[in-house]
Formats: C-alpha cells, structure tokens, sequence
C-alpha cells in the first residue's frame, strides 16, 4: 500500500510533474494503427501478387500435368501429378534421347485444332498454358527414342531397338513382360522432329502408330512443352524422373547437338 502523502506522479525541482499528460499547447500527436480498410486492401494486394507469381511460374517455368492413362507405367501411373519443366530446353537446348517429354500432338498425334476457334477456346487454352484447366486430349507425356537425324528401327518381337545401329537395353523403365517393340520399323527422324514411344509399349499408342499418317509420327521439338521433372502427387509415389542411360552408348553416333 502507498505511504500517506505519497503522489502518483514525480515532481520536478519547482514543482512541475513528470509523465504528466500533454501540456497545453503541447503540438505533438498520437500515432494511431491502420484502419481496416487499408488492412484489408493491403491483404488483396498481397493475394494478388502471390496469385500473379504462381500463374507466371506455371505459365513459364513449371507446369503441373495429370497421366491419364498407363501408357507411361510403371514410370508414371494413371492419376499421378507430375512437374513439367518449361524452361529445360530455352536458350538453346534441345530435348535428348531417354528424356521424359510433355508434348502438344496437335498436327502429329492428333488431327485438327486442339481446341474450337473462337473467344471460349482462347480462353480455354490460356486456362490450360497457366495450369488452371486440365490439359485436354491433345497432350501427352512420351520418352524420346531417337532426336533429329537419328536412324531408329525395330525387327519387332524378340529384338531390341536400335538408334543409329546401337541396341538399346531398355528394360530399366519398360513396363514388365512388356516387348521393346511388337511392330518392326525403320525410321530416320527428320531435322526438328522426335521419335517418342510410351513405356508400357503394349498399351501405348506413340509414334509407331502414326508412321502412315501425315507427319509419320514424328513430333516437332516446337511442340514440346516441357521436361517431366518430378512426380508430385500421390505421396507414395514421389519421384524425380532422371534421363536414362540406356542411350548413352548412342551418343556421338548421330542426331543433333551433345547426346551423352
């Protein structure tokens, strides 16, 4: 308890309190907190970099795709997620044999415009290029096999593929009990263009299936859309999806820039 007498404020010699309130005529002000409003504006801002940011990433960068089917198994399975990354061949670079590949098959896989002419079709792809809509019939996710100026062949059943005379041992990613090729080919791929093959081969439908059809089954390089880089989605399934090695006996053998 305080002493009789005792004041709540210290005097200063003559009398004058310390710590007392504002003197008259004192022109400071109190600060006060920002208003809800500017709160509020503040967060929307906030909201609408971090939307601009992943909208740009997925745009340019990296790109999420869902495998539709098991023509990839057992490196990719029905429903997984994966990462495509748009920026694996910029500046020059070139996709490589044994790469995973996100492909438009527009004009190669498949026929006609991928989507209807028109306001909602542009709207439509520009949802798909930002990863807000599913990426539609048109895309698919295939190995490379051989590169521009590659000669691939297959004698069918019993063989194995070869890339510019060397056999490739491919049974690090086939799917199991699955033939290297059920089909016997004989192809050499154009300048610009790709030879890609599912890796559950009896339930792929790739370039082989293409060979009479205009374009021969071939996919241009400016179709691509990326490198399949990482397996996301389902937790049980993350994986980084590496180029194999299986082609590195090919390389120097032919087919454009450094294939080791």
């Amino acid at each position: 308890m305080g002493e009789p007498g005792t004041r709540s404020a210290a005097e200063a010699p003559g009398g004058t309190a310390r710590g007392a309130a504002h003197d008259e005529g004192d022109d400071s002000v109190e600060e006060s907190g920002a208003s809800p409003r500017s709160r509020s504006r503040e967060l929307l801002l906030l909201v609408g970099v971090c939307l601009l940011a992943l909208l740009l990433v997925n745009a340019f960068v990296a790109r999420p795709f869902a495998v539709p089917s098991g023509s990839m198994e057992n490196s990719l399975r029905p429903g997984d997620r994966l990462i495509a990354n748009q920026l694996a061949y910029s500046f020059g670079g070139h996709p490589r044999r044994g790469d995973v590949v996100v492909f438009d098959g527009t004009g190669s896989f498949r026929r006609g415009p991928a989507e209807p002419a028109g306001f909602s079709g542009a709207l439509r792809s520009l949802g798909r290029d930002l990863g807000l809509a599913p990426a539609g019939d048109s895309v698919y996710v295939k190995r490379v096999i051989g590169v521009g100026g590659d000669r691939v062949t297959s004698t069918g059943p019993g063989g194995r593929i070869t890339v510019n005379g060397v056999p490739i041992d491919e049974s690090s990613y086939l799917a199991p009990g699955d033939e290297p090729s059920n089909v016997a080919f004989d192809v050499v791929v154009p300048a610009g263009k790709l030879w890609v093959m599912g890796d559950h081969r009896s339930a792929s439908r790739d370039s082989r299936d293409h060979l009479g059809e205009p374009g021969g089954g071939f996919v241009p390089e400016n179709k691509v859309i990326g490198r399949a880089e990482w397996v996301v989605y389902p937790v049980g399934h993350w994986a980084g999806l590496d180029r194999s090695a299986a082609f590195a006996a090919v390389g120097g053998t032919g087919g454009h820039g450094d294939q080791r």
